[in-house]
């Protein structure tokens, strides 16, 4: 093995001998074991959380028609609802919901393979839904929850009023703080047992529907990693996916035969 070379930087990036990089590498290693344990255990922990009773009974638009919430699991146990910011009236969904949705189409069979039903369900009107399910290209089931309470009990939407009076502060993941929109992203699970009841065993927010964005997951291992400096916003960048400008043309290196005199 090579151990003679320099240590130098590349943009500003340590280059050091391989010895030096597999000595490193080994401590991360050691560090990522103890973050995949610890993501075991907190699994468990969630899994281990009590639940609660469904009592509402919540209608939705579906393609199929009016739909309570027991008929959206299709036969299975586990039902897992992706909260998307639609609201009535908007021109189209959020653009970090949309990037979540993206993920869904490699998911979704092998979610149904172990007892879950994935759904996204928005408070805009189906037609609404309908109009930008298509436009997007998306497969996926996606009902709306406009004129239930849904979205205001699971903590997604927020009554104007309400809204308007707390000058922006509402409940929303499990505090009062500041939320700028009356729309807001989450991810909700639910569990139908054999005599038909229904429960809600989990919800998350914020980062929490991060589980969802495997793009994340690779971005993670590169060298610029999310490359995101928006402290205000970080997923400023993201687009829907038919709206991105086409990627940039790598550029021929310097030392390339393009660029040799003849």
């Amino acid at each position: 093995m090579n151990t003679t070379i320099a240590e130098t930087r590349t943009d500003n990036h340590p280059v050091v001998t391989k010895d030096r990089w597999l000595a490193e590498r080994k401590a991360l290693l050691a560090r990522e074991k103890e973050l995949t344990h610890l993501r075991d255990q907190i699994a468990q922990e969630r899994r281990a959380l009590p639940w609660t009773r469904v009592e509402k009974n919540y209608t939705f638009d579906t393609p199929e028609g009016p739909r309570a919430l027991a008929d959206l699991f299709e036969g299975r146990r586990q039902l897992l609802v992706q909260h998307f910011m639609l609201g009535p009236d908007w021109e189209q969904g959020c653009p970090s919901c949309s990037y979540m949705a993206d993920h869904i189409g490699g998911m979704q069979v092998h979610l149904e393979h172990r007892d879950v039903t994935l759904l996204v369900v928005s408070r805009a009107p189906l037609a609404e839904i309908e109009r930008f399910r298509q436009r997007m290209g998306w497969q996926f089931k996606w009902v709306s929850a406009h004129g239930s309470d849904f979205n205001y009990d699971f903590g997604v939407s927020f009554k104007s009023q309400e809204w308007a009076e707390g000058k922006g502060q509402v409940y929303y993941n499990y505090s009062v703080r500041p939320f700028p929109a009356e729309e807001a992203p989450g991810i909700s699970v639910f569990y139908k047992d054999d005599a038909g009841e229904v429960f809600h065993t989990y919800s998350t927010y914020e980062r929490g529907v991060e589980v969802m964005m495997g793009t994340y997951n690779l971005l993670d291992l590169t060298p610029k990693g999310r490359d995101e400096h928006n402290a205000a916003y970080t997923m400023d960048w993201v687009r829907h996916h038919d709206r991105y400008e086409p990627a940039p043309a790598v550029k021929p290196a310097a030392h390339s035969c393009c660029h040799e005199s003849s």
